[in-house]
């Protein structure tokens, strides 16, 4: 089982020659405009355009799935919805652990099929209000464990 690869810069601009898979957490309303979602829209439209027609269609827009976008001939965008709503209810945090989970399931199925590897922020501890010790679980269960290469970015 490999490990993640921790490095200073933005997960917009994924490093390597390889095929590469930006992943990033959406949420399950259709809302596209804080965060990292706005260092995808400023480099390529494709993204939050598929994302908004996957909302507006409403086929299989749900906690737990995504949606793979190639944005270049090898870079690809993973919109996984594993926020409910933008701000905490009753409590709650918008992230749901479990959906990320499944997310991340379908992910290295993606990436061992297409021999890509995995390029990410700190999913789901920003906006989402995630800790990351638990998402860090969840790429080691659900990515590492499979082989799948994976970097998390840290903004300088």
């Amino acid at each position: 089982m490999g490990s993640i690869n921790y490095r200073k810069g933005d997960a917009s601009n994924p490093v390597g020659r390889d095929k590469r898979l930006i992943v990033h957490i959406c949420n399950d309303i259709g809302g596209w405009g804080k965060g990292f979602v706005l260092a995808l829209s400023q480099k390529w439209k494709e993204p939050e355009k598929q994302y908004r027609e996957w909302f507006k269609s409403q086929e299989n827009f749900e906690l737990g799935q995504v949606q793979f976008v190639p944005v270049e001939p090898n870079i690809f965008v993973a919109n996984m919805i594993g926020q409910h709503k933008i701000k905490k209810t009753d409590g709650q945090i918008p992230i749901r652990y479990e959906a990320v989970e499944q997310c991340l399931n379908k992910v290295a199925e993606f990436a061992l099929k297409n021999q890509i590897s995995v390029h990410m922020p700190r999913i789901g501890c920003g906006l989402a209000g995630g800790k990351w010790e638990e998402i860090e679980t969840i790429i080691s269960r659900r990515l590492l464990n499979k082989n799948v290469k994976v970097t998390v970015y840290d903004i300088e």
